[in-house]
């Protein structure tokens, strides 16, 4: 199995500008097929949906072609594929939609793993329910979040748990198949933030164990929207707020307003250049998102592998990215250097490694490292050995005192 860097960096218009990007996890940069997709449904008829205009017609396919993809990306009956303006939008909008039902006497449970998006919107569903709230915690020093953890705040009362896929700010994927087995063990519901996941592990909805997977197509080099995953049964159980002429039909009775028909086109296309980073594979879209998958870990553990030693050999970094299984992304801190006075030095290189909490709000703090957090440094698709060479002299070559 090939992974060819070179032939995937040329599809990047934003690379020609010369930095090396690793901030793909706030956000990775987009290949010249998803633009297309975007600019040409921008510029074509388009209509709401209908099947009487060719106009009406294109939107119709729009929608049912993002569907699949999605459903192939995330293995997922694309009778359970949601869009929305963002992951952050579609929890609060499904945590409103299931407080509905709970009460005093309930327990909702959320991880100090997570990103603010999987954590506020349940912290204010509770409050607004009467709910009790539940912490869940990480070994700090290692990262994990294990079945230990979860079971430790769980019990008979429990009716949802939050818990990411993916930490986005220090890489962590907890065992999210033994943990849905507690979830599910207490009869309560499983909603998982997917969105730093996706864009280094094939997905599998029913494999996870998630009753709920988010995630965010620009993470995955598409455009900026939002798209969350059921079982359509799952769904069916759900009646949100909506307005009172739209459908009542699964998955429709949960996106607001017309849709974005230019993101789902993005999206589609998104989803159609990951299945081909391998180009030339046989086989379906989601036989060939395996393949893609797996040659894409296989490079950036290989770029790890390269990086993470020499990060951890400089004078006074501090890596806190140390779970067993985790994605490409390092997060690191610097002996007597301000965070920002680090990115700042890289920016000035031509290197983009920002530097936050990144809406890891709870996680920044139970690492110790407060509102300021680290230096974060995070692979992508496009990512080579030069880049990885420009990062490490970068940082060798930081003014100290």
């Amino acid at each position: 199995m090939s992974y060819d860097v070179a032939a995937v960096r040329a599809h990047f218009p934003a690379l020609t500008e010369g930095a090396a990007h690793f901030d793909g996890p706030g956000g990775t940069q987009t290949p010249e097929p998803v633009a297309r997709a975007v600019a040409q449904t921008l510029t074509a008829a388009v209509a709401n949906r209908g099947t009487v205009t060719p106009a009406e017609q294109r939107a119709e396919t729009i929608v049912a072609d993002a569907r699949q993809a999605m459903a192939d990306l995330l293995g997922a009956d694309l009778r359970g594929v949601v869009f929305g303006r963002s992951a952050t939008e579609l929890t609060f909008h499904l945590s409103r939609t299931l407080a509905s039902g709970w009460g005093p006497g309930d327990e909702v449970v959320v991880s100090r793993l997570d990103h603010d998006c999987n954590v506020r919107p349940w912290v204010y569903a509770a409050e607004q329910a009467g709910a009790t709230l539940r912490w869940v915690d990480f070994d700090p020093a290692t990262g994990e979040l294990t079945p230990e953890h979860l079971s430790a705040v769980l019990s008979e009362r429990t009716v949802l748990v939050a818990i990411t896929a993916a930490s986005n700010l220090i890489g962590t994927r907890p065992d999210l198949p033994a943990l849905a087995a507690l979830v599910h063990g207490v009869g309560a519901k499983l909603y998982v933030d997917g969105v730093h996941a996706t864009a280094h592990v094939l997905p599998d909805l029913q494999a996870s164990g998630a009753d709920f997977w988010v995630c965010s197509p620009y993470k995955f080099l598409g455009p900026h929207c939002g798209v969350l995953a059921a079982r359509p049964e799952t769904l069916e159980e759900l009646h949100p707020a909506k307005l009172l002429p739209s459908t009542n039909e699964v998955p429709e009775r949960f996106e607001l307003g017309t849709l974005p028909y230019e993101l789902m086109a993005g999206t589609t296309a998104a989803v159609d250049f990951l299945a081909d980073l391998v180009p030339g594979q046989p086989g379906t879209r989601r036989q060939r998102l395996a393949t893609s998958y797996a040659a894409l870990e296989e490079h950036e553990e290989r770029l790890r592998g390269r990086l993470e030693p020499a990060l951890r050999d400089l004078p006074g970094v501090r890596v806190y990215s140390n779970a067993a299984h985790r994605t490409p992304t390092l997060l690191f801190t610097i002996d007597g250097v301000d965070s920002q006075v680090v990115r700042q030095h890289l920016a000035d290189v031509g290197v983009n490694a920002p530097a936050s909490h990144f809406y890891a709000w709870e996680t920044s703090h139970h690492l110790g490292l407060g509102a300021a957090g680290g230096v974060r440094v995070g692979l992508a698709p496009y990512t080579d050995d030069s880049d990885i060479d420009r990062l490490v002299v970068g940082l060798r070559t930081l003014p100290r005192g």
